[in-house]
């Protein structure tokens, strides 16, 4: 009798085992399903991959930074060109009110 319920539980563990493996199969398999589907849908609706998206970040961030850069460089020659006209019509005799005769002020 001993041996046969030693039998029958070494049977009984035997089975769970393979129970137990068959299980992990069919969850590695559903994994990789449940993946593949969920990367067809996703490539389906244009989603953008996260280092895409990080690279387009980082080119805006760099184009504002540029940006601000040439606003900067572009109000500095303004002020150049600005103190340059003011010198050049004080020397002609603009600064005083006279008008050029050549250049339509357009409507008033």
């Amino acid at each position: 009798m001993v041996q046969t319920t030693n039998r029958f539980f070494d049977e009984v563990a035997r089975l769970m085992n393979d129970a137990a493996g068959v299980a992990q199969g069919v969850r590695r398999e559903f994994e990789t399903l449940f993946r593949s589907q969920a990367e067809r849908i996703l490539r389906d609706l244009d989603i953008v991959k996260r280092e895409d998206f990080e690279a387009v970040k980082d080119m805006a961030r760099l184009a504002r930074e540029e940006n601000e850069t040439l606003k900067a460089r572009v109000a500095a020659l303004e002020v150049a060109l600005g103190k340059a006209t003011n010198s050049a019509e004080m020397s002609s005799g603009h600064a005083s009110g006279e008008t050029n005769p050549g250049i339509n002020p357009g409507p008033v």
